[in-house]
């Protein structure tokens, strides 16, 4: 289809992917007014045309989707996103896990983000007091709105800020506690103010080893895993109504946690919930775990519902500077180190022999389900003072230095050498062609970056960019798992539509959102970590991904941000992206 008139840019001869499953083909785009007004195989008039882009040999798909990030601290100083935009993401949810700004005050957003997500808790109080003038969900989306935005942003309201916003924090996590008839219909008409809003839905956390930092309520756990079934059932009602969504963790180790999300699913008598469940999917720590992932949202769907889970389609591999890592949080002697926040003190308490003997025994238990595989021969040095143990596992140089306990081995040279030792291990997600049968299972969503948090411990940014390149290797050797349309389309129509919101697509009338990647650039480049420090958090150095050969081109709202390595001067100084409302087309008003 073409469309009569001049373009602000044309994208020539690339092979086009409109983010359904339907065929790809060698087009051209025209966008005006930050719009596609074109997508023709016959060539664009380029009379008067600020930017032409040549995309012979590239592919050009629809901005990705990143369906989990905790970006709601960072956003607010740092509103271009540009970690996630030069990778291809466009759209980003915020509001993760029980976890948002909506309601809660400054301190309490630093005890709820700061020890849970790995973001420096002064900072977190700090941003909030400076930019949280808001009063309702409302004010927080026009705010955020507002903002310089790069790439689009739609948003959950977090249960755990529903919860300590209603009751303060103290009773929101004090167990035997439940909220008072007041308490509850006030957290009621602040979900349903959201949903008015235009908000995704809400996020909920029930796993228990999400801990909060501060210093009334520290190593409590979130506010939303004290919550019971009657207060949960009064929320689930309102996203019920409104056809929004449930994002969720369950609790691990309690089928029971499980069994009641997969029920409040169930469309049996009543509307379904749509309910989106985080997953580790392939774990070291029980290779047997993703087989109920396939079986159990086919289940739901039988019985009404509608259940996706949660997937980060790459490994899961993740780094550590000594003991700091919320893996340690699932078992006790870790979490009382990490409960500690002064150095010395922690550093006496690893040197302690009775806590040493205590954690010896939490790490040789291997039964019930848990994240962290507990293997120390299966985590790599990666930089440590002493040159020596550089590049060696925990468990070798325990045997090395005289048949040492891996734990011993570990706490020695954390006690020694404190964040200065750094190492990795790769959690879940390790076993390729495990990967491959997840990537074309209906009851998968590809997501779960975790942008924007954990920033000295992860990053997968370009997470969909590794995505596509698995794809189309496997399409190369003749071994295709997937089509690279259904590739595409997991990434980006798939998660707007099942999500509600007006993205996702590359076709004449749709926002353009839009990215040209080059496939012989899908290479090994993806896979290196590098550091880039954060501006709003005092230039600490977060983990990153640099692969700026595959991305070519990064368009938002119409505004080329973004290509080969190099913003736009547009980008984090004029806002391109939108808060997006769920339920609402092209053009349509929030109530």
């Amino acid at each position: 289809m073409t469309s009569s008139g001049s373009f602000d840019s044309i994208i020539k001869g690339g092979r086009v992917f409109d983010g359904s499953t339907g065929p790809s083909a060698v087009l051209n785009v025209g966008v005006r007014d930050g719009r596609v007004v074109a997508v023709s195989k016959e060539p664009l008039d380029e009379t008067g045309c600020a930017r032409v882009i040549d995309a012979t040999g590239k592919w050009v798909t629809p901005g990705m989707v990143d369906i989990h990030t905790h970006y709601d601290v960072e956003i607010l100083d740092g509103p271009a996103l540009a970690e996630s935009v030069r990778h291809g993401m466009t759209t980003i949810f915020l509001g993760s896990c029980s976890l948002s700004t909506v309601h809660v005050d400054p301190t309490t957003a630093g005890d709820i983000f700061g020890r849970v997500e790995a973001i420096p808790r002064r900072h977190v109080i700090e941003a909030v007091e400076q930019h949280g003038s808001w009063t309702s969900a409302a004010e927080y989306a026009d705010y955020i709105d507002s903002l310089a935005l790069g790439p689009n942003i739609a948003a959950f309201i977090g249960h755990s800020d529903l919860r300590a916003s209603e009751m303060g924090l103290d009773r929101a996590t004090t167990k035997g506690v439940r909220p008072t008839e007041r308490e509850l219909a006030g957290m009621e008409a602040k979900l349903s103010e959201a949903l008015d809003a235009g908000f995704l839905g809400m996020s909920a956390q029930e796993l228990l080893f999400d801990k909060l930092d501060g210093e009334v309520c520290r190593s409590r756990t979130l506010p939303s895993t004290y919550a019971k079934g009657r207060e949960r059932r009064r929320l689930y009602k309102h996203l019920r109504k409104r056809d929004r969504v449930l994002q969720a963790g369950p609790d691990i180790g309690n089928p029971m946690s499980f069994a009641g999300l997969f029920s409040a699913s169930t469309g049996i008598g009543r509307k379904k919930l749509k309910l989106s469940l985080l997953s580790a999917a392939d774990l070291k720590a029980n290779k047997f775990a993703i087989k109920i992932m396939g079986p159990t949202s086919a289940a739901v769907k039988k019985l009404g519902g509608d259940l996706k889970w949660q997937h980060l389609p790459v490994p899961f591999e993740v780094y550590a500077d000594g003991i700091d890592l919320v893996i340690f949080e699932e078992f006790g002697t870790g979490a009382a180190a990490l409960h500690l926040a002064d150095a010395v003190e922690r550093m006496r308490l690893l040197q302690d022999e009775e806590y040493r003997r205590k954690f010896r025994k939490d790490y040789e238990n291997k039964f019930g389900l848990r994240v962290w595989h507990r293997d120390f021969f299966d985590a790599d040095i990666t930089e440590c003072p002493d040159d020596s143990v550089i590049g060696k596992t925990f468990g070798q140089v325990g045997t090395e230095r005289g048949g040492l306990h891996p734990v011993d081995a570990f706490l020695d040279l954390v006690v020694e050498h404190g964040t200065k030792l750094r190492w990795r291990t790769t959690i879940s997600n390790y076993r390729p062609e495990v990967l491959n049968q997840l990537s074309v299972l209906d009851g998968i969503q590809m997501g779960f970056s975790d942008a924007g948090a954990h920033l000295r411990n992860m990053a997968f940014y370009n997470f969909g960019l590794r995505f596509l390149r698995r794809a189309h290797d496997a399409e190369q050797a003749g071994r295709a798992f997937m089509t690279m349309e259904h590739a595409v389309h997991r990434l980006t129509g798939e998660l707007a539509d099942w999500y509600g919101l007006d993205a996702g697509y590359l076709r004449v009338g749709d926002r353009a959102d839009l990215v040209v990647l080059d496939p012989a650039a899908l290479d090994d480049d993806l896979d290196s970590y590098h550091e880039n420090p954060v501006p709003a958090f005092d230039n600490l150095p977060r983990m990153v991904n640099r692969n700026d050969r595959a991305v070519n081109a990064v368009f938002v709202g119409g505004e080329y941000v973004f290509g080969d390595g190099v913003a736009a001067d547009v980008l984090g100084s004029k806002r391109t992206g939108r808060f997006l409302r769920a339920g609402l087309k092209a053009g349509q008003k929030v109530s």
